[in-house]
């Protein structure tokens, strides 16, 4: 049972994520002592979520004095459980009103390191790319929506969200994007694994580690380890061992948190759709890897699309042909967006250089995926979408996966 608070908290504390900003104000997470706001003594460290003006700048690892009235969380009456939601996290407290006071401390770490290099990075292609393709090449390199509400409409209406996803739903891709840009740059295969594997503890770090992340790169580099060794069609049960484990140490994920739900699930389409689509592409022209990007990413998503639509009510209707029209740019965006942060950090003339390739890309992906969402059929909301719905289209899609696999001639 979570304990009531007692008293105000007045302390100075430590911010041990990075700011949550949102249209008209920002979520600061902090930690502080128990005994500074409840009746007992104990000094155990519990998380607090504090909202905070837009108008001051805050950063992970910074301390603030604080004074507010903490409360633990409840939920407004809505359809979603937000107070299930940050239980997940393990947060159960909010101080919706809260005087905070700057100490210019700053507790430094290897994170902290980490996040100062790509917020310099991300610096550089805002400097050398207009916006809103800035906004997408940072989203694209280093995770996280930074579209305009407008922008993200947008991408939700045509299913490519996936490709700046703060959960790191899509991270099992960017690892295949990975491994394939290895091979690309003459990375032999084993060589190219490590270079992946390198790339997502590197894009981690930079993002803070957080949790849902971490778990989605624990599954995207578990499919890696799959392909390096050539058993993709046998790594079901250790994706089950390390989705099991996560689930021991925090069963709230299994129904609270859908980074989770879609990282497993996405994994889990890359694994069974694998070795159907590696028979099917035995003879047939690889295009430097995009066809093999693309069919993944079909895998992905038929394994996660009743997810998306049970939680959001959507179904993108036109979702196949933006993936088909945008994912094979995606890896070259990525590489120029990221010769531009590089570039600019070595010749500011060079990353505008980078830059301007990369515009025309971004360009084009904001471009195509805003004139597919502008048809009237583009996407249909699906209020009546029900557990057993979700049931009956994985209960086929097995069927599907166990028949057309057990067809060793396929194609």
């Amino acid at each position: 049972k979570i304990k009531e608070p007692t008293q105000v908290l007045e302390a100075t504390v430590k911010i041990i994520a990075e700011p949550d900003k949102k249209e008209y104000y920002q979520n600061l997470l902090v930690e502080a002592r128990e005994d500074e706001f409840l009746s007992e003594r104990s000094e155990k460290l519990t998380r607090i979520l504090i909202r905070a003006e837009l108008s001051k700048d805050f950063e992970y690892g910074e301390k603030i004095k604080i004074n507010c009235q903490p409360e633990t969380v409840k939920n407004s009456g809505s359809e979603f459980d937000y107070k299930m939601y940050l239980a997940k996290d393990e947060i159960y407290y909010l101080c919706k009103k809260a005087k905070i006071e700057k100490t210019n401390l700053i507790e430094e770490n290897l994170y902290f390191y980490f996040i100062k290099i790509r917020k310099i990075l991300e610096e550089k292609i805002d400097q050398a790319i207009p916006q809103p393709e800035a906004s997408l090449a940072n989203g694209i390199l280093f995770g996280g929506n930074r579209l305009s509400e407008e922008k993200q409409d947008i991408f939700s209406k045509t299913g490519m969200t996936h490709i700046v996803a703060v959960s790191g739903y899509n991270v099992t891709i960017i690892a295949q994007y990975l491994m394939l840009l290895g091979i690309w740059l003459g990375f032999w295969r084993k060589q190219a694994f490590y270079f992946a594997f390198l790339g997502i503890i590197i894009f981690l770090a930079m993002i803070g580690f957080p949790s849902s992340a971490v778990r989605a790169g624990v599954m995207g580099l578990l499919i890696l380890w799959a392909i390096k060794n050539g058993r993709l069609a046998n790594a079901d049960n250790a994706l089950i061992l390390a989705g099991g484990v996560m689930l021991l140490i925090n069963p709230l994920l299994l129904r609270w948190d859908i980074g989770f739900q879609l990282s497993f699930l996405a994994t889990l389409g890359l694994i069974k759709m694998g070795p159907f689509w590696e028979r099917f592409l035995i003879g047939k022209p690889k295009l430097l890897g995009l066809v093999e990007i693309v069919l993944m990413t079909v895998s992905a998503q038929i394994f996660v699309l009743p997810i998306l639509i049970y939680n959001f009510k959507l179904l993108s209707v036109v979702s196949l042909l933006a993936n088909l029209a945008v994912l094979p740019i995606i890896p070259f965006a990525m590489l120029l967006s990221f010769l531009t942060a590089l570039g600019g950090l070595i010749f500011p003339l060079l990353g505008q250089i980078f830059g301007y390739s990369a515009y025309f890309l971004l360009k084009y992906v904001i471009e195509a995926v805003e004139w597919m969402s502008g048809f009237d059929w583009a996407f249909l909301e699906i209020n009546n979408f029900s557990v057993a719905g979700v049931i009956f289209w994985y209960a086929g899609l097995f069927w599907l996966v166990k028949k057309i696999n057990t067809k060793k001639d396929a194609f």
